[in-house]
């Protein structure tokens, strides 16, 4: 009886353990899919090969400080134009849905001036009625949608997180709702130097955006948001005798996807 009992010991544990191989490797396999970086899922467009700026105009006089490294768009927030020194999508868009994964690389920059906001959007007050600000590492870039600066995206190391619209957020002259509506539900960044994945959707006059899997921009309704536009990717930052005077743009961007929606 006690060899029986061994044996159907062994058929069970085997059993058991053939299922738990077979279940880590189906685990597995949706991310070694994955893997490529800069290949589109189905239904989008990449907007980025991973070897050149062939969807985007660099600014003009740039001198390569925006520029590719090893399959990612990585910018030095030096650039040298005179003009506008952001990153250009060579078209417009009207509406789509954008996926851009993006990071952080370095904090060199303590900003003293990062205000703590409220759910509403509005900044939070002392006893004595003076606004609370906290002076932390910061870095500042964004992605602009249709064209606008006032409508961009942040990317950015404050408490509120990334992906809020500073540009509306900050207009006194939106109402509430919609100043609260650009104001991100939650933080959902990773830390300093992991990569972000934000997914945009852009359908008329609403924006939802998504970051890292949790929705931070639920469907803002902005009145003034233009019909279409070219996408950017922000330049922050300047220096004075060689020290930083604004958080700069020391970020990389990949997997760049666009899929237009139907009008």
């Amino acid at each position: 009886m006690k060899t029986l009992d061994l044996s159907k010991r062994v058929l069970s544990f085997s059993t058991h353990f053939a299922f738990a191989v077979a279940a880590s490797l189906a685990a597995l396999a949706p991310c070694e899919s994955r893997a490529v970086d800069n290949e589109p899922p189905p239904g989008f467009v990449s907007l980025f090969n991973g070897k050149n700026f062939s969807s985007w105009k660099v600014p003009e006089g740039d001198n390569g400080h925006w520029k590719v490294i090893d399959g990612v768009i990585d910018y030095d927030a030096q650039s040298e134009s005179q003009a506008d020194k952001n990153l250009w999508s060579e078209r417009d868009y009207t509406d789509f849905v954008l996926h851009i994964d993006w990071r952080i690389k370095e904090t060199p920059y303590v900003n003293p001036n990062v205000p703590y906001i409220l759910p509403d959007g509005t900044h939070a007050k002392d006893v004595k009625g003076k606004e609370m600000k906290f002076a932390l590492p910061d870095s500042d870039s964004g992605v602009f949608i249709r064209g606008s600066g006032k409508h961009q995206l942040n990317i950015f190391c404050w408490p509120i997180g990334s992906g809020e619209m500073y540009g509306v957020r900050m207009d006194r002259q939106a109402s509430p709702e919609v100043r609260a509506a650009a104001t991100p539900r939650t933080q959902a960044d990773k830390p300093v130097g992991e990569w972000n994945r934000f997914e945009i959707t852009v359908r008329g006059k609403t924006v939802t955006v998504v970051l890292n899997g949790k929705t931070v921009i639920a469907g803002a309704q902005l009145a003034d948001l233009p019909a279409s536009g070219r996408i950017a990717l922000q330049h922050h930052g300047a220096q004075r005798d060689g020290k930083w005077t604004s958080a700069p743009s020391l970020v990389q961007f990949k997997n760049i996807f666009i899929k237009e929606l139907n009008q």
